[in-house]
């Protein structure tokens, strides 16, 4: 098992749906953000998003990511480390299996890593992009100023 924390995280980004792997990593009640900790509206579209505990979990929700998405591309841009914490970069593009609709969105992850083991991850993505790669249709009218015309989205 990987000392280093950057190696901890570097080692999962290759294997995140291995439970070998994530079960060798992730500590057992490690806390994972996922996009947010808590959108009842977000989860109805990706039920994977919010706050959740343990490496179980985080294979369920990479698990439940795609049976929904097809991964055609993660490229990490750059990771380094601050002690026990790790950032990450990058940007990924999936396409959704519903409706074949790609989407590519940069993305960030924070962990924090504690005697060779992930105790914290939060993952974050433009989630309105990755929402929108099963949007069917219909719009929202949106009003973002006061006093200003809303529009159609």
């Amino acid at each position: 098992m990987p000392a280093n924390p950057i190696d901890v995280v570097r080692q999962w980004l290759r294997n995140p749906s291995d439970p070998d792997v994530v079960r060798s990593l992730v500590a057992p009640d490690a806390t994972i953000v996922t996009i947010n900790t808590h959108n009842p509206e977000l989860s109805k579209i990706m039920p994977w998003t919010g706050t959740s505990h343990g490496p179980q979990a985080l294979l369920s929700n990479v698990g439940e990511m795609f049976t929904r998405w097809e991964n055609q591309a993660i490229e990490v841009a750059r990771m380094f480390a601050d002690g026990e914490d790790v950032a990450v970069f990058g940007h990924f593009s999936f396409r959704s299996y519903s409706l074949n609709n790609e989407v590519t969105s940069p993305f960030s992850i924070l962990a924090t890593v504690s005697d060779g083991k992930m105790i914290y991850l939060q993952y974050q993505e433009d989630s309105y992009a990755t929402a929108a790669s099963f949007r069917k249709d219909g719009f929202w009218i949106v009003q973002t100023l006061d006093g200003e015309d809303p529009f159609e989205v």
